[in-house]
């Protein structure tokens, strides 16, 4: 069957879909809790800092229960970000360097330690762990609810939550007495191999006052793309004109292959880790929380596959693999004052990733770039220490060391109270320390950066990101049917950088810093423009001037040679600042004419902040803002059918914009204004048997101004080219993407015996916002996967076989070049082919 049958029988599926869950109910014997305050099927969400119905929140809200993310199987970021339509996510191309964006607010290429801040923030239980340069994927398992909360969430969420917030509330430690269960899973993968899982849980009451809640997990993601054989050659031996000058080159000097890392099944992964929380009730208004947590991910070769060398796979030249671990430690207080409640919480957690990867991609970009100069390899200066031409190949070593503390204190007054309030103050301190070293084996020490022999480029620098507010919202009940909500949160922010970036500097004879070759490269940024002890910078662009002296301070950071980012100040180099301060804000009000129906409309406004380029002729770039307005509907009907919709227009303002500029290092501008129009719709029909889940969205995302090539405020692009006309789509996130899920079950003497079809659609979209890039690159096709499953449930174990990806669809989640001239070989990460697998289960 061809792809786009498919893609048309999943529309008219999913509009099947929808008619069934919007068709008028029969009158059945129902389980009545699904339209009652506290009914068992009721999810109880904590979206505006209380438990709260989900339907009784005035907030565009997707929540995934446990049993749903047991029933879909869900473990990772990718498995539920699939099932939330108002979410999609920019890979790295390997775990955990996922970008997350909702409601079409992205520009794409933020997913770099030097971008922005995210634009959603991301939340485990009470602590923020949102992070620069991917998400954290937790592992999910033993998790009561996943939220995902639409549009700004700034007034009680934060800087991070400009379009949105993703919440993941683990199950609590229970005094009610020892229980725990352990749950397992094999699996196999079309064209791959092997995986599987294990994950267990224990509850244990130390008293009747405590309780301990362990968790642990081991999972290995079966390998699926090929690393195959290949061969590149580059211009080792340059031709001449009759005047001796260089004019092309003969491709035969320099041929290398990837015998050496041939795989099939290249990209396996493994996961591990656990968490623990302990629950004390000092008394009964006070109990203390304490949770820990460890994951550790380890990836080898690549999730991005070069469709020009076959289906799934590549042809890479170096090492790869990535080693991602994390842990964090929470500590949450809840009690009375009175009758008001009071919470604080608290967070740190570390993450370190050390990566390598392959960068052979840059030097076939730049053999052909400077082919009529004898190649890279001749137009520069790629020499060993005796002078020959050497391979120009690189591979990069990458570390991040990420640190994140956070503190809030927060009071709620009473909630049936009809004036309710929700206060509180919050403070965050996150800082990465960050390594990019990019080697070339056998180049010139003289060649290196400084210190650094066989390193062509190295990013040495420490980044803090801190951010301070006050909050409030509060809510009036005008009557019985209507309720008035006002919010804001005043902010401050404070983000710097210091430390090294660039090439190196030939010391030449006596100290004496040579111009030609300065570098492997010939010159530019790095040490050339670190500063001196006579306080100035040994070359200052701006004035085109030498320093009087050639001996430099000490790096700031360690490990590196010297340093070029920062400021002088007082006998020191001190790191650059963007600092800032605003409000923002949200306005809703609330209409119940019935216990089952609510309709509210929101104006709020979210923000993110602005931060320092690495370049200084860059300078800093300015906050965005985001200004929503929404309309929105909350419904059950007759217990068994249940619809959420909500309508939107937001105006994002300025939107901070990141690229791979000069010598390929991101660069992060303010781009123009863009206007996203779109709506959310979440149903669910159930009866006693059958249950049917559609959740859908559609995002019209578009700039309406131009953006231009060059930096230029007025967006004329009169003096630059214009690399996305006003009207552009935004990237990333396609125009529909929707999700249903039938589920019919039979009681079968003790068992529950199920079937499960689910069906996941997302139409195209555009892989960058410049329109040639993005045409260059590929785009991102629309796909449609379908998953079964097919088990039964007793009271103390379980069993399922189930099929992902049933039609083996190569859906595109996102597409990525190595370097901003790599458009040779583009790469798509693809979703997992299909896969058969075996669950099984059991409780004690």
């Amino acid at each position: 069957m061809s792809r786009s049958r498919k893609t048309r029988l999943a529309q008219v599926f999913l509009m099947a879909s929808s008619a069934l869950a919007a068709a008028p109910v029969l009158a059945q014997e129902v389980p009545q809790a699904s339209a009652a305050a506290d009914g068992p099927d009721v999810i109880i969400v904590t979206a505006q800092k209380r438990s709260e119905n989900l339907q009784k929140v005035p907030i565009s809200i997707q929540a995934l229960g446990e049993a749903k993310l047991e029933q879909l199987n869900v473990s990772n970021f990718n498995s539920y970000t699939q099932q939330l339509p108002s979410v999609v996510a920019q890979s790295g191309g390997t775990p955990g360097t996922n970008v997350i964006y909702m409601r079409g607010v992205a520009s794409g290429g933020d997913g770099n330690h030097s971008g922005s801040l995210p634009s959603v923030g991301v939340y485990l239980d009470e602590q923020p762990v949102t992070t620069v340069g991917g998400n954290l994927d937790v592992h999910i398992y033993d998790v009561a609810r996943i939220e995902s909360l639409s549009g700004p969430q700034g007034t009680l969420y934060g800087a991070s939550s400009e379009a949105g917030t993703l919440r993941i509330i683990t199950n609590k430690p229970d005094t009610s007495g020892f229980y725990g269960r352990v749950d397992a899973e094999v699996n196999t993968v079309h064209k791959g191999g092997q995986g599987g899982k294990i994950e267990g849980m224990i509850n244990a009451p130390l008293s009747q006052n405590a309780a301990l809640r362990v968790v642990g997990y081991y999972q290995r993601d079966a390998g699926y793309i090929d690393n195959v054989p290949g061969t590149r050659q580059f211009c080792g031996t340059p031709t001449r004109d009759g005047e001796g000058a260089i004019n092309g080159c003969i491709k035969d000097g320099i041929k290398v292959d990837n015998a050496a890392f041939v795989k099939k099944d290249y990209n396996d992964t493994e996961i591990y880790g656990g968490r623990a929380a302990l629950k004390v009730d000092l008394d009964d208004s006070w109990t203390l929380t304490p949770t820990v947590m460890y994951q550790d991910t380890k990836s080898h070769g690549s999730y991005g596959t070069d469709a020009s060398v076959g289906d799934l796979a590549v042809q890479h030249f170096f090492p790869e693999y990535r080693d991602d671990k994390f842990w964090s430690a929470g500590l949450t207080i809840e009690g009375k004052l009175g009758n008001w409640d009071l919470t604080y919480a608290g967070s740190y957690m570390e993450r370190k990733t050390f990566s390598s990867s392959d960068y052979t991609d840059y030097a076939e970009a730049y053999d052909q770039i400077y082919a009529s100069y004898g190649g890279i390899a001749n137009y520069l200066y790629f020499q060993d220490a005796a002078g020959n031409t050497i391979d120009p190949r690189q591979k990069v070593i990458g570390t991040d060391h990420f640190k994140k503390l956070s503190q809030e204190l927060r009071i709620a007054s009473p909630a049936d109270q009809p004036l309710r309030l929700v206060a509180g103050a919050f403070y965050q301190r996150q800082s990465n320390f960050i390594h990019q070293d990019y080697q070339v084996a056998n180049l010139a020490p003289d060649l290196s950066v400084n210190g650094h022999p066989g390193t062509l480029w190295l990013t040495q620098q420490e980044r803090i990101d801190k951010d301070y507010a006050a909050f409030g919202e509060l809510t009036w009940d005008v009557t019985s049917k209507v309720s008035l909500t006002g919010g804001a949160r005043l902010f401050k922010y404070d983000n710097s950088l210091i430390g090294f970036f660039g090439f190196g500097r030939n010391p030449g004879p006596d100290g004496l810093y040579m111009t030609s070759p300065a570098n492997a490269v010939g010159g530019s940024s790095g040490v050339k423009s670190c500063f001196t002890d006579a306080g100035d910078r040994f070359y200052d662009k701006a004035t085109d001037t030498f320093s009087s002296s050639h001996t430099f301070l000490p790096g700031v950071v360690a490990g590196s040679p010297c340093t070029n980012l920062g400021v002088f100040e007082n006998g020191k180099v001190k790191p650059i600042h963007a600092k800032g301060d605003g409000v923002t804000w949200r306005f809703n009000a609330t209409y119940k004419p019935t216990n089952t129906l609510m309709m509210y409309a929101t104006v709020s406004k979210g923000f993110r902040p602005g931060g320092q380029n690495r370049r200084g002729d860059f300078g800093a770039y300015q906050p965005d803002y985001l200004i929503n307005y929404e309309l929105g509907l909350k419904t059950t009907l007759g217990g068994v059918l249940r619809l959420n919709a909500a309508l939107y227009q937001q105006d994002w303002k300025h939107f901070q914009f990141s690229y791979l500029g000069p010598n390929s290092f991101t660069i992060i501008t303010n781009g123009p204004n863009a206007r996203i129009r779109g709506f959310d719709i979440d149903a669910g029909f159930n009866i006693e048997r059958l249950s049917v889940n559609l959740a859908a969205a559609y995002t019209d995302a578009k700039t309406r101004q131009n953006l231009c090539h060059a930096i230029d405020p007025t967006f004329t692009c009169a003096s630059s080219s214009i690399d996305a006309p006003a009207g552009t789509r935004l990237p990333i996130t396609p125009r529909f993407k929707a999700t249903t899920t039938v589920r019919y079950t039979v009681p079968v003497d003790t068992a529950k015996v199920y079937g499960q079809f689910n069906l996941a659609y997302q139409s195209k979209a555009s892989s960058d916002i410049r329109v040639d890039f993005a045409k260059a690159q590929g785009e991102l096709p629309d796909f449609a996967t379908v998953n079964l499953s097919l088990g039964a449930d007793w009271p103390t174990y379980s069993l399922e076989l189930f099929v992902q990806n049933l039609f083996d669809e190569r859906g595109q989640l996102s597409r990525f070049v190595q370097c901003g001239s790599c458009t040779q070989r583009p790469y798509f990460v693809p979703i997992t082919p299909r896969t058969f697998g075996l669950r099984a289960g059991a409780k004690f």
